[in-house]
């Protein structure tokens, strides 16, 4: 609980139904998406302007109290829990789209906008505006930029960091910058809205964004390709890409994703193979209708069984919106889902597959593995029960040596869910040491007292560090 005269203090800031702190409210904010790290907040605090954040950051800053920005709770490394307690700040009030400038393709967005919201505005106007978590439906933007967020279309289109042209960002001291704009071009300092996308929140609090839009495609086919072996499906996605066709999306499911998503969506997936490519492109009518035909040529090359398109737009939407409810549907099958997002090379995509599967077997745990195979981004999903120590440990040993094999071909311990506090031990294997001090340089410059998410992004002491025997 945090001390009566802080928390008058807060109320004069942001009004007393602003501020909360019930056991239900403290308990509602004491974890998000990821497993085994909850951890209670002193007050749950809800800002209505920048000018509220700022008195709030300054507060926190002069007595030192941790801050925990917070949307909708999606995250998946365990971002936005409060593990030292303090104040969760959440974003609720900043829900609105401010503009959107069909000449110069921008828009201004407050970070609590829903992502699926944002995107439908901008579809109205004929525009388009590319990432899509699979949790946009829930997802607000500021989330998104802190986690510098993918999503399906990432392989042809990009990441969030692809289109951020400008933010304002409250920094731990309490001042306001403004990063950036409606620019197409600008050199001048350091870019200091790439150094705030993906910095989890440790570096200072987004209240706007200035994003990137771009013209809607003219067309979009959907093509589902289906194999008997996950080895010939990971090895269509290389090949697809040797021969120089990048699609708008081309993801892949193993058969228990397949399984369970179907169960779940009822849409009438194929259950009895081993893998499916679920592959779109989208563009000029006549471009779309080259490549796919091109592409399903790849895939019957290599062991495809089946090559089918979508016979309708419904019929593509449903594919789409299975796919994105993956993870739903296998959280239905365990007490406990740890989503992953091991990333490698394309071009090693079969040879991670492979191991995953030879992991799973060799510590005796159930992962599921489905993912954006077009960028290299795989998700092994693993169903287990927090409470089964015993068990827990074998899931522990399994991600650790899934992360080493993905630094190991040339890849990263995490695509797109941020290494918050699950990946503590990993980031000084993709980093190295001196990337490591680097990192805590820039923490430390901004933010000296270390209120702004503390426990996040670093590495841990060296007894909690992985170490790979050489």
């Amino acid at each position: 609980m945090i001390a009566k005269q802080l928390k008058e203090q807060l109320i004069a800031i942001v009004g007393k139904e602003n501020v909360q702190d019930s056991k239900t409210s403290l308990l509602m904010y004491s974890y998000d998406a990821t497993p085994g790290f909850q951890s209670l907040p002193d007050a749950v605090v809800s800002p209505k302007n920048t000018e509220e954040v700022s008195q709030i950051v300054k507060l926190c800053n002069e007595h030192k109290i941790p801050i925990v920005p917070r949307g909708s709770g999606t995250n998946l490394s365990a971002g936005t829990t409060p593990l030292y307690g303090g104040i969760v700040l959440l974003m609720k009030h900043f829900n609105k789209i401010i503009e959107i400038d069909e000449e110069n393709l921008t828009v201004r967005t407050q970070p609590g906008v829903i992502t699926q919201t944002l995107m439908e505005a901008i579809d109205e106007k004929g525009l388009f505006y590319p990432p899509d978590p699979s949790s946009m439906k829930i997802s607000q933007i500021g989330g998104n930029i802190n986690e510098n967020s993918g999503g399906l279309r990432g392989l042809k289109y990009g990441v969030t960091r692809d289109y951020v042209l400008g933010l304002e960002v409250v920094l731990p001291n309490g001042e306001i910058i403004h990063t950036g704009g409606k620019l197409a071009k600008d050199v001048a300092g350091y870019d200091l809205t790439r150094l705030f996308v993906g910095s989890e929140g440790t570096l200072g609090i987004v209240t706007e964004a200035t994003l990137k839009l771009i013209p809607k495609p003219e067309t979009k086919k959907t093509m589902l390709a289906l194999y008997q072996s996950l080895d010939a499906a990971a090895r269509t996605v290389s090949r697809i890409i040797a021969n120089r066709i990048i699609p708008a999306t081309l993801e892949f499911l193993d058969q228990p994703t397949l399984k369970a998503v179907e169960d779940f969506a009822q849409i009438g997936l194929p259950t009895n193979v081993k893998a499916v490519l679920l592959i779109e492109q989208d563009g000029s009518k006549s471009v779309v209708d080259d490549d796919m035909e091109k592409i399903a040529s790849i895939c019957r090359d290599n062991e495809a069984v089946e090559v089918t398109l979508a016979k309708s737009i419904e019929e593509a939407e449903a594919l789409t919106t299975a796919r994105r409810s993956a993870l739903s549907a296998l959280a239905r099958l365990r007490p406990t889902t740890i989503l992953e997002d091991a990333t490698v090379p394309r071009s090693e995509i079969a040879k991670m597959v492979s191991f995953i599967q030879e992991i799973a077997e060799r510590y005796n745990v159930t992962i599921c593995t489905f993912g954006h195979a077009g960028d290299g981004n795989l998700h092994p999903t693993c169903l287990t029960d927090i409470r089964n120590k015993e068990e827990m440990t074998r899931v522990e040993k399994a991600f650790e040596e899934i992360f080493i094999k993905a630094i190991e071909l040339g890849g990263t311990i995490t695509g797109e869910h941020g290494v918050g506090a699950m990946k503590l031990p990993y980031l000084h294997l993709k980093v190295g040491e001196a990337g490591i001090e680097v990192l805590q340089n820039i923490k430390k410059a901004l933010d000296p007292n270390n209120i702004m998410n503390p426990g996040k992004m670093f590495l841990l002491p060296d007894k909690n560090r992985v170490v790979v025997k050489k």
